[in-house]
């Protein structure tokens, strides 16, 4: 039986060891919190408390598997975070399990580009902020492993979307003047992806796109939950003129393609923004929350 370590047994790494279950894969989950580990304690594989920037913590750790996937997340943190997690963390887990397929989620957001041209994996990828570069920096190590890199788009899902909390909580901004293109993936489809990566067939690395077939301008994002949630636009536009808060990762404006995993087979449960926030998103929120 094939084994399969998970970094990072958070929202999107619980999704992902579902599907190894299904496939017949033996699971390892790893979270840095002992109390994460200890609500995680009912699951049907092992969850153990292990903190991936921690060298001595990883390389104290027994067993061999075929597989890592870092899908460990700094939860919106600082760039300390980001070179703690991202940067500490793959190098610890290549020290560890060097011999071992490595795949590394990594984020849309490396690619600056902010024309609303199309972005492939073959463009470039020169992020301006910190918290990129860091991204850019435990990609190359992971790509000279001959691992595999998935920046995925932003991710949301049932109990999850930054979009939607933010319209919400009455922070959204119509402002023609400064829209831009949203990449988003349903997290179901971004577990399918990494479990399609590790399962092929060839043990070739490379970066793959995990984003939906359809980028939306922020604007139409938030006019298509006004009337799907029946909200008057004026209620959206309400914080029009008020200073923009500065996103992390950087502004930027473009449209990532997802060819190259649709060519290996991948499709996506939910192709675009509507679809999955009607079929997957809304209900779990809850109409009454709007």
């Amino acid at each position: 039986m094939p084994r399969v370590l998970i970094a990072g047994c958070g929202y999107l790494g619980q999704a992902v060891a579902e599907l190894f279950l299904t496939g017949g894969w033996e699971i390892e989950g790893w979270t840095k919190s002992p109390d994460s580990a200890q609500q995680l304690s009912t699951k049907s594989y092992p969850v153990h408390s292990v903190d991936i920037s921690q060298a001595d913590q990883v390389l104290a750790q027994r067993g061999d598997v075929d597989s890592v996937i870092h899908c460990a997340s700094t939860r919106g943190g600082d760039v300390v975070s980001y070179r703690r997690v991202y940067l500490d963390g793959v190098r610890n887990l290549l020290k560890r399990f060097g011999g071992s397929r490595i795949l590394f989620t990594s984020s849309t957001s490396v690619y600056a580009q902010g024309d609303g041209d199309w972005v492939t994996e073959e463009s470039a990828a020169e992020p301006q902020h910190e918290t990129g570069k860091i991204l850019r920096q435990a990609e190359n190590f992971v790509l000279a492993a001959g691992g595999v890199v998935v920046r995925l788009a932003g991710i949301y899902g049932p109990g999850r979307s930054a979009l939607l909390k933010k319209f919400l909580s009455g922070e959204a901004v119509i402002d023609p003047k400064h829209n831009h293109f949203v990449n988003q993936v349903h997290r179901d489809d971004a577990a399918a992806a990494l479990f399609r990566l590790v399962n092929r067939e060839t043990e070739t690395g490379g970066i793959y796109n995990v984003v939906d077939n359809e980028p939306i301008l922020l604007t139409e994002c938030y006019l298509w939950l006004a009337a799907k949630l029946n909200r008057s636009i004026s209620h959206v536009g309400r914080s029009v003129g008020r200073s923009r808060s500065k996103r992390k990762r950087g502004e930027s404006n473009k449209r990532v393609s997802n060819a190259k995993l649709r060519a290996i087979g991948w499709t996506p449960r939910y192709p675009n923004f509507a679809e999955g926030m009607e079929k997957s998103v809304l209900s779990s929120f809850g109409r009454e929350a709007a």
